[in-house]
């Protein structure tokens, strides 16, 4: 009669086998993977705008929201994952508090009340971004780890300007400009005039905001925005510590 032995073992390789491809599975190596798609153009300006809503993807807690592409596309449903995705958490939070703060009390200087600001996570370049379903709906997901730090940088400006915002930065001849203090801007009895002083305000009530400027147009409209502290990429670096200032009269 045949020894037992030789079918043990083949069933005892057989079950590790199976324990070693569950292993695998599990870790995400056998499962068929998403391709990667990149949107925008690599020479433009590509934004993520959060919008406070968080989904948990792969494990972590990632922000949702709008990405702008450079051609003026907005794709809803976005999540953004991977580097700075708690750090984006957190600065529009802090923007969120601050606007239920502030909005509603009356600038100083102009007279007017202020606005709701948003913040704005700009991107260089082309986006990596991919789909996938999380409990039933449909998501672009932003693969950030394959983004160059050097190529991200947060700002923020009024709510109704996030689309100009990036619009603006893609057109041939915009250039960054700070603001003097005593610039008649601050006068203006708009949201132009009242952005400046607002950010002021809100860069001087949370460590996670850190100065501003104004992006002028050719036409010579200009959109003033604030900086945050992190992401703040080299690649922004006319943006974020504009060499001009901004003469009215000009």
């Amino acid at each position: 009669m045949a020894s037992p032995r030789p079918l043990y073992a083949v069933i005892g390789a057989v079950i590790i086998v199976i324990v070693i491809l569950a292993a695998l599975y599990a870790g995400g190596l056998l499962r068929p993977q998403a391709s990667v798609r990149y949107l925008g153009s690599p020479s433009g300006y590509e934004a993520f705008v959060p919008n406070g809503q968080t989904v948990n993807y792969n494990g972590q807690r990632d922000p949702k929201g709008d990405l702008i592409l450079s051609n003026g596309t907005t794709l809803h449903d976005v999540i953004w994952n991977g580097q700075y995705a708690s750090t984006i958490i957190n600065n529009h939070n802090q923007i969120v508090q601050l606007n239920s703060q502030f909005v509603g009390q009356t600038d100083p200087v102009n007279g007017q009340q202020y606005v709701t600001l948003q913040d704005i996570y700009v991107v260089k370049g082309q986006v990596p971004v991919e789909q996938a379903t999380v409990n039933g709906q449909t998501y672009y997901v932003i693969e950030a780890d394959k983004i160059n730090p050097a190529d991200i940088a947060g700002f923020y400006t009024y709510q109704g300007w996030t689309s100009n915002f990036i619009a603006a930065m893609n057109i041939q001849g915009t250039y960054a400009a700070g603001l003097p203090g005593n610039s008649p801007v601050f006068d203006w009895s708009n949201i132009t005039g009242t952005l400046p002083y607002q950010i002021i305000l809100y860069n001087q009530h949370s460590l996670n905001l850190a100065g501003g400027g104004l992006l002028v147009l050719p036409n010579e409209t200009i959109i003033p925005y604030g900086i945050t502290s992190s992401p703040s990429g080299s690649a922004f670096f006319s943006f974020i510590a504009p060499s001009q200032v901004y003469n009215i009269s000009s």
